[in-house]
């Protein structure tokens, strides 16, 4: 019986110690940044690890006062560009602490 609690004793300094490195690795990738563009470079959205958009910078020669849209829809491209790059960013570094789990929704 006492065998039993040993390993589940252990079995809990290990869970505690993943998440410890979890905490981590979330605190790393809230400070690292990606970026992605759109129009060729007119439009750039900077968003962060914590999924937070920190910078958007327009070119003014993306301003055209009679095409509003296209500046619309170059901003939404360069926005979900860079999300999706954030994205990549976590499950490429949270990924090592769920290599073999199956956890729907854990990131």
């Amino acid at each position: 019986m006492r065998g039993g609690m040993g390993n589940m004793n252990n079995m809990m300094k290990q869970m505690q110690k993943m998440q410890k490195k979890m905490a981590e690795a979330q605190e790393e990738l809230a400070e690292k940044t990606v970026e992605a563009t759109a129009g060729g470079g007119m439009v750039k959205v900077v968003a962060n690890g914590s999924k937070q958009i920190v910078e958007i910078i327009i070119d003014q020669e993306a301003v055209d006062p009679d095409d509003v849209e296209m500046l619309q829809d170059l901003v939404i491209a360069a926005t979900n560009e860079a999300l999706k790059k954030v994205e990549e960013m976590t499950n490429e570094t949270m990924g090592q602490f769920t290599k073999g789990m199956n956890i729907p929704g854990l990131f």
